[in-house]
């Protein structure tokens, strides 16, 4: 009796209620501690993929950490297979490296294996619960600012001028544009001091300059400006604030050439295992997965099972999901927000138009300084990345003609004379035609289905 009772209470701790995914603390931190994540990393089963099998007690959120782990080591995810019913949670990932090949260096391989199961483990660094959504390291080296409020020409300029004015150097930087909407997570020292902005009144200054600048003369919409001492994850925390930011609104002026260029995405209801099944196809990208999958945590939706397949120039992603209270969406106008909300997480990294990199000594004002030349040349920033390596400021900017021509070659040379031509670098120049819109390489309706309700469930995983 007494072992039935044992075996019992084993079972329960490998499958804990689902209910039990809402807690916090030590229940959490005993499960994983019972049950460590399990990483095997197989060269033999796939001829141009790599495989990774990840086995682990499951939670909320698990399926972002593991896809986040992967993607912030520069690993492409071209398949993977996904399955989560009960309390265990088992994933396999196909990847490669960013020259499309396998993972042979066994230091690499030992590092990958190592880095997953840290990061996934009792102790690590990531925050499983949908209460503490982001990861969050203090740090005293450098103040973080986020904010979000509405595009327009000239506002990168704009809140880098204040940033200068208050002696705050721009370490690194990340800065989304889509539907009208801006976000950006900055990370700052002070000029004065060479670490985080430590005075209370400065910081106050900072926070309400910036306020002052997102917020415009748009009365409609609202600017957030904040402002802590610390990292977070810079693309991840983005999606978060654009997502808040209800960057998936569209104005309801879509033509109907711009709706047929969105990413084809679906959502149905699945009667048979009462699922919310959800498939999107559209071209593929770097990071494609883990934008999605962001956004379905962010909706507070549990993948169950998933099929993800990005070997072509077109990726198919099929995923089964429930909400955290256990129901597939409801209704129609539920499945029409997710629907909205994937678009709008798939196009925020679509980035066209002119690419440009600046590599050169970082200096207070650089950012500033740059952006003004753009600025004053008619050009907008749509995309940004900011970062500071050994001194050297890397970085790279998608910019477009604020009248949506292409940027006339005069002005470029101009700029390029202006800044160093050894400078600032032209890497890509879309060809696309000017006029349309800037999601509209994404497209869908290529795919014949491959979807799992066709097969089963069952052989998916087997």
């Amino acid at each position: 009796m007494a072992a039935d009772s044992l075996r019992m209470m084993e079972v329960d701790l490998m499958y804990p209620p689902f209910d039990s995914w809402d807690s916090d603390g030590e229940y959490e931190r005993f499960i994983q501690r019972m049950n460590p994540p399990r990483v095997v990393i197989d060269n033999e089963s796939c001829i141009n993929a790599t495989v990774v099998r990840v086995d682990s007690a499951n939670r909320y959120g698990i399926l972002l950490e593991v896809v986040q782990v992967l993607t912030d080591l520069n690993l492409i995810i071209v398949k993977a297979y996904i399955s989560s019913d009960g309390g265990w949670f088992m994933d396999v990932f196909n990847v490669t490296d960013q020259e499309g090949k396998k993972i042979r260096d066994e230091a690499t391989i030992t590092g990958i294996v190592d880095y997953i199961r840290k990061s996934l483990g009792a102790d690590s660094s990531f925050v499983p619960s949908r209460r503490r959504s982001v990861d969050f390291t203090p740090s005293y080296d450098y103040t973080s600012i986020e904010l979000t409020g509405t595009d327009r020409p000239g506002l990168l300029s704009e809140v880098s001028a204040v940033l200068t004015d208050l002696k705050c150097n721009v370490v690194t930087a990340e800065i989304w544009t889509h539907n009208t909407r801006a976000a950006a997570v900055m990370q700052v020292t002070d000029e004065l001091t060479g670490g985080a902005v430590a005075d209370p009144e400065k910081l106050s200054r900072i926070k309400d300059l910036l306020h002052n600048v997102l917020r415009g003369n748009n009365k409609t919409r609202g600017a957030k400006t904040a402002i802590s001492v610390g990292g977070t994850h810079r693309e991840r925390r983005l999606h978060q604030l654009m997502f808040a930011d209800r960057d998936y609104v569209r104005s309801g002026q879509d033509s109907v050439d711009d709706s047929t260029r969105r990413p084809n995405v679906s959502a149905v209801h699945c009667y048979d295992k009462d699922y919310s099944v959800v498939t999107i196809r559209c071209r593929d990208r770097p990071k494609l997965l883990f934008d999605t999958v962001c956004t379905l945590t962010d909706m507070q939706y549990v993948v169950f099972h998933a099929n993800v397949d990005a070997g072509g120039p077109e990726a198919y992603q099929e995923y089964y999901i429930r909400h955290i209270d256990g129901h597939p969406a409801k209704s129609e106008a539920e499945r029409e927000r997710i629907i909205q909300c994937l678009e709008a997480a798939i196009e925020r990294r679509v980035s066209e138009g002119l690419k440009l990199e600046l590599c050169t000594t970082d200096r207070v004002g650089l950012l500033s300084d740059v952006t003004r030349i753009f600025r004053e040349n008619s050009l907008t920033v749509t995309r940004a990345e900011v970062s500071t390596i050994g001194g050297k400021a890397v970085n790279t900017f998608y910019v477009r003609d604020v009248a949506g021509n292409q940027v006339d070659a005069k002005i470029l040379d101009a700029m390029r004379q202006s800044i160093g031509q050894t400078v600032l670098q032209v890497r890509e120049v879309s060809r696309s035609p000017p006029q349309e819109s800037p999601s509209r390489f994404l497209f869908g309706g290529l795919f014949k289905s491959r979807s799992f309700y066709n097969f089963g469930l069952a052989k998916s995983y087997s």
